[in-house]
């Protein structure tokens, strides 16, 4: 493949992660005896475009889904989502009780402090690296 495609093939690669800016990134300890964990982190898109967040994966767990809280038939529930849209200049937050991950199955024990890194999926193809701290869930 001549080096101008492979330069224009990387370019494009890098368009979507060079707009997001994510900050504040950490992954909740499982609490004992369970295999499912939430993620959080803000998005700013720097570009004048929107871009749509359609999946994340992790080496650290077998699975993660996008999620939101959503009121549904008079209660509060939980459910999958197929992408989260970031607004052309605009921060979205996944936090508890909105947008956030649900991560399945982790590969190893998570020691609290430790980073661990989220690979954020992009609609134009890209994909970003991300580096999430392990904290404790709050005590209410």
């Amino acid at each position: 493949m001549p080096k101008l495609l492979w330069s224009l093939l990387l370019l494009a690669g890098l368009q979507a992660q060079a707009a997001v800016q994510v900050d504040n990134a950490t992954v909740r300890m499982p609490l004992p005896g369970k295999t499912v964990s939430a993620g959080y982190f803000s998005m700013t898109n720097q570009s004048a475009e929107a871009v749509n967040l359609t999946g994340v994966t992790s080496d650290q767990f077998g699975s993660v889904e996008l999620h939101q809280h959503a009121m549904q038939d008079g209660m509060m529930r939980m459910m999958s989502v197929e992408q989260i849209v970031v607004p052309a200049g605009k921060t979205v937050h996944l936090q508890p009780g909105g947008l956030h991950l649900m991560l399945f199955k982790p590969t190893k024990v998570l020691g609290l402090g430790t980073t661990l890194t989220l690979h954020l999926h992009w609609s134009d193809g890209s994909t970003q690296a991300v580096e999430a701290t392990v904290t404790k869930i709050p005590s209410k």
